[in-house]
């Protein structure tokens, strides 16, 4: 293939001319790896077997994680790996918009609306495992919001190939994409759009979503070269942030609707990464408590606690505490890749690992508050029976 040099001396690198339009049988191969969800016996490897052990950790706390398509079963062994002489645990996970249980326990994590604040936010459900039978209400609003979020991907798949000239010029701009490397993401960005055309039938419903496309590019890398690649995915970060920053929240549901929901089903509540949508602190909504860490949200940790502990100093008679939360945000899918095309930031998650209770400055903030990880587990157990 013959290449150009792209003009934009910012980019840097050689962009393919002649990149095939058509489908190619690498093409076909690359899209039924990433949605081909059985695990081989090396992934499952890498799944029973962690890299780090904790065998000082008496307790364990992870109320905030994403199985995916990972089974349950390997998860476990991968916990009590990591996790040889736990003696009190509460898990429990959270998949996106949808419904899972660990032993006892249920979760999820819950795409809803504010509209006092006009903005999209999210919230942690947890509830007794023999609460679903009851559920068919809050069953029915997580499909309609799955599905309404799983949405977005034809929203930013057509943001490329359609395509929006505003966003692509934005994000060109920001990453320092020429001509050439637009072309060559639009083009390969319909190849997705057709292969989904054609498979969307036989294709399970957690396959749709944004997390696609990156994953198909780097399928790509063997054929393009990492730095080709890593510029590209660049570009394609760019226009998903202004996808994601436009995807109106009218469809979603009231943040006040599926709190009023789960409190029927006496589920917990807890507001995950407050600091991503801060107006929520103000929102004074019927929660049990607001994750103050985890790796996406860690900057206020300090603070987060002296707000809760002020709250507390306020409510009245038979209001109960706001509990104090720690998240690892584990998204288990990310432990079955290889390496090369793992995401570094979410590779180095694990369930129920959260450093910030050893952090001696946020030590110090947990005990004026008298908080502990081993009391939280023990109060919000209560809370959920």
């Amino acid at each position: 293939m013959k290449l150009i040099k792209p003009q934009d001396s910012r980019s840097a690198l050689a962009v393919p001319e002649n990149i095939p339009e058509g489908i190619t049988e690498v093409d076909e191969a690359i899209f039924s790896s990433i949605t081909d969800f059985e695990l081989t016996p090396e992934q499952r490897d890498r799944i029973i077997h962690p890299s780090a052990v904790f065998p000082r950790e008496k307790t364990l706390l992870a109320v905030h994680w994403h199985p995916e398509f990972v089974p349950m079963d390997l998860i476990e062994r991968r916990i009590s790996a990591m996790f040889p002489n736990v003696e009190d645990s509460l898990i429990i996970p959270t998949q996106h918009n949808v419904l899972m249980h660990w032993n006892e326990f249920a979760g999820v994590e819950v795409d809803c609306y504010s509209r006092g604040f006009n903005q999209k936010v999210q919230l942690l459900l947890h509830f007794r495992k023999e609460r679903l039978d009851s559920a068919d209400v809050l069953k029915s609003m997580l499909r309609h919001t799955f599905q309404y979020r799983s949405s977005q991907l034809f929203e930013y798949i057509g943001a490329i190939t359609r395509p929006n000239e505003d966003w692509i010029g934005t994000a060109a701009d920001s990453t320092g994409a020429d001509a050439a490397l637009v072309r060559f993401v639009q083009i390969h960005v319909k190849k997705i759009q057709a292969l989904l055309e054609r498979r969307m039938d036989s294709l399970p419903d957690f396959a749709i979503k944004n997390k696609l496309i990156r994953e198909f590019f780097d399928g790509l890398r063997p054929t393009y070269g990492n730095r080709l690649i890593s510029r590209a995915q660049m570009f394609l970060t760019a226009v998903k942030q202004m996808v994601k920053a436009n995807f109106s929240s009218r469809y979603f549901y009231r943040t006040s609707e599926i709190i009023e929901e789960a409190r029927s089903l006496n589920a917990g509540i807890v507001i995950p990464h407050p600091e991503q949508f801060w107006p929520i602190l103000l929102a004074e909504y019927d929660v049990d408590g607001y994750e103050i860490w985890n790796p996406q949200s860690r900057r206020y940790t300090e603070f987060l606690i002296s707000v809760l502990k002020e709250k507390n100093g306020k409510r009245g008679p038979g209001r109960r505490d706001l509990l104090v939360f720690m998240g690892d945000d584990t998204h288990m899918g990310e432990k079955v890749k290889g390496p090369a095309v793992q995401d570094p930031v979410k590779a180095v998650r694990e369930i129920g690992v959260q450093p910030a209770w050893e952090d001696l400055n946020i030590r110090k903030q947990l005990i004026s508050a008298n908080i502990d990880k081993a009391g939280l587990i023990r109060q919000y157990r209560d809370r959920l029976t």
